[in-house]
């Protein structure tokens, strides 16, 4: 399993740039970026740094993880451009760039800047254009595309990535989303708890099944706000009235991951959030990497 770090774009880019190079010198496996320009709710006022170009900064400056968007809005850029910019930071990286795309639903970013959300039909149909785009610009020497939202003519992509360059869709519908996940999806992410996420996982392989692809070709990932040390468990079982949540020492944290583990996790994703303050942050991410991720190593893998 990869362990890997969720700093929030709110931190100042100097810091925010530490935590990334201190997750990966302590052994993390990936650096993960939320694609918002202000926070969700009546106070927009805390600052928050555009994910692409925090990922630019992170792929020049922290040279061993591999780098991606948690998940990219499709409603905010065209996603032709979208993939000349990740294809860009995968160069920049050394090819190391995971491209996470959703269907996008943060609606006061939409109203304050003007960007059409659209409604939840609409987005879904939206995106599986968009996923049909990028896909075919990364894997097709030209592009012809004519979907209702978006028209492609003889579109190259130039240079092609150099790296695998995955995409990994972020949802967790009950048919739209699996079936595109199904279609077009390198990796597959979602907010969970075990319970969750393995329902929604055996949902994503009944229509790969439907498709005729196999299951076990989609990487998978998932997050949940962590808490970690004495009381922590408590305090996970409080916040998952907002969302998921796991936490508690290291052996109870390493029981909770082991449930990760037996579901098909492949990737488990820690966001900062709930962390502390910075040096809180570093301690937390030096505790999981020394004392919960070796139980669920793979031979090869950073200690």
């Amino acid at each position: 399993m990869r362990f890997s770090f969720w700093p929030s774009t709110q931190h100042p880019w100097n810091e925010l740039l530490d935590l990334a190079s201190h997750a990966e010198a302590v052994g993390f496996d990936g650096v993960w970026i939320a694609d918002h320009f202000m926070p969700n709710g009546e106070d927009v006022s805390e600052p928050m740094h555009e994910c692409f170009a925090t990922l630019a900064g992170l792929a020049a400056a922290v040279p061993r993880v591999r780098l991606g968007s948690l998940v990219a809005g499709n409603t905010y850029r065209h996603p032709a451009v979208l993939a000349k910019m990740a294809t860009t930071i995968d160069h920049i990286s050394g090819g190391r760039f995971v491209l996470g795309l959703g269907a996008g639903w943060q609606e006061n970013e939409h109203a304050a800047y003007g960007i059409d959300l659209g409604g939840v039909g609409e987005r879904l149909r939206w995106f599986e254009e968009a996923c049909a785009v990028v896909t075919s610009l990364r894997d097709e020497q030209r592009t012809t595309f004519a979907g209702d939202r978006y028209q492609l003519a003889d579109a190259p992509l130039e240079p092609k990535p150099v790296g695998p360059f995955p995409l990994l869709i972020g949802g967790g519908g009950r048919r739209v989303m699996p079936r595109i996940v199904a279609r077009y999806a390198d990796e597959w992410n979602i907010w969970s708890t075990p319970d969750l996420f393995d329902k929604k996982s055996r949902n994503i392989d009944r229509y790969c099944e439907e498709v005729g692809r196999d299951p076990a070709t989609i990487t998978r990932s998932t997050q949940a706000l962590v808490f970690v040390g004495e009381g922590a468990a408590e305090q996970a079982e409080q916040a998952r009235a907002m969302r998921p949540a796991i936490g508690g020492t290291s052996a109870q944290l390493v029981d909770v991951v082991a449930e990760f583990a037996a579901v098909g996790v492949d990737e488990l994703i820690v966001p900062d959030f709930t962390l502390g303050s910075p040096a809180a942050i570093k301690e937390a991410l030096e505790q999981i990497s020394a004392e919960v991720a070796p139980s669920f190593r793979d031979a090869g893998s950073p200690a």
